[in-house]
């Protein structure tokens, strides 16, 4: 089996982070966050990336960690849909299909199972809420059949709190619903389409955690998760001289925090000096920063290369020009998410 991963997007909403880097390859617990998709795979699926924004990067991880995946480039952004068909050479029967920025406790074996005992063409992950007005929820039957999908709707007219959870499980025949080389949603054209067409549609609800990696909030938050379930007050990488206090927090390789300074949920990279009496809370920290003496970093990101001093409160740390050809805004998204 074929498993595609989505991972075209620039992650603006986490930039200046993203002007370095692409968004897949942003580590969580010091490990890239696309590596706990491919882990999750079964070991025999073969991985094709859809990537268009700094591609290189995940050619060069790929290689130098021994991964046998192929990086699909996109000539232009594709949507979920345009990209999965642009890789359709690759796809010889049933195949995966994965938003590259999902991390979730969603059992992929037992997903496919599902999607064959239940003779599906299409079976998506669901996910349950509790606010159903900011998401776009499925109407589904008691057998898991998917009628339709409602956007937003008022929690007393809600026909379930279930929505799509960005892993999808598709019979080599949707292919044939996407148009090439057009922008192409697959939530939002493709998936109704198929519907209405009255194919075998369904729906695999989980338990267990899903994070929607899109803002700098969701990412700590996902950092505190896994530290969480490994059990950890807080990891650090490589060659690190720790004098300070750490809480909930990563911090990369070659780092230096200083005598009384403080890490709490926050995500340090790599080469980070932070000084002495220095606080940094709640933040991301780019490589190769320095933090001065008794400085206060809080609801931040910044981005590689600064160096910080004073109270920096609710910012985005970026002192350099924006990088040619970076959108100013986002653009598509996989999941409506709040």
């Amino acid at each position: 089996m074929q498993a595609i991963i989505l991972a075209g997007g620039y992650g603006t909403r986490l930039a200046p982070l993203t002007y370095t880097r692409a968004k897949p390859m942003l580590p969580l617990l010091n490990k890239p966050m696309i590596r706990y998709l491919i882990d999750a795979l079964p070991p025999s699926t073969e991985i094709i990336v859809a990537a268009n924004y700094k591609k290189e990067q995940l050619e060069d991880y790929f290689q130098e960690n021994g991964i046998n995946a192929i990086v699909n480039p996109e000539p232009k952004p594709l949507g979920t849909a345009g990209a999965v068909k642009n890789a359709a050479r690759y796809i010889n029967g049933t195949f995966l299909v994965l938003n590259g920025d999902i991390i979730s406790s969603l059992n992929i074996r037992k997903f496919i199972q599902y999607h064959m005992e239940k003779k599906a063409k299409v079976t998506i992950s669901l996910w349950p809420v509790k606010n159903v007005e900011q998401f776009g929820v499925v109407d589904i039957d008691r057998n898991g059949r998917i009628k339709k999908f409602i956007e937003k709707p008022r929690r007393q007219e809600a026909p379930s709190n279930l929505i799509n959870a960005g892993v999808y499980c598709l019979d080599y025949s949707i292919l044939d619903y996407i148009p090439d080389g057009k922008f192409t949603s697959m939530e939002a054209e493709i998936f109704p389409k198929v519907i209405e067409d009255g194919l075998p549609f369904y729906g695999y609800s989980f338990n267990g955690y899903w994070i929607d990696v899109g803002r700098m909030s969701s990412y700590i938050e996902a950092n505190k998760l896994l530290l969480k379930k490994k059990g950890l007050k807080f990891v650090t990488g490589e060659n690190c001289s720790i004098e300070g206090r750490i809480k909930e927090s990563s911090v990369g390789s070659n780092c230096k925090i200083g005598e009384n300074a403080e890490i709490k949920g926050s995500i340090l990279y790599d080469n980070i000096e932070v000084e002495e009496e220095a606080i940094i809370e709640n933040s991301v920290v780019g490589s190769n920063v320095i933090v001065k003496k008794g400085a206060m970093i809080k609801d931040t990101i910044v981005g590689d290369d600064e160096v910080v001093d004073g109270k920096i409160e609710g910012k985005k740390i970026w002192s350099k020009e924006m990088p040619k050809g970076y959108p100013k805004k986002q653009i598509g998204n996989v999941i409506k998410s709040n």
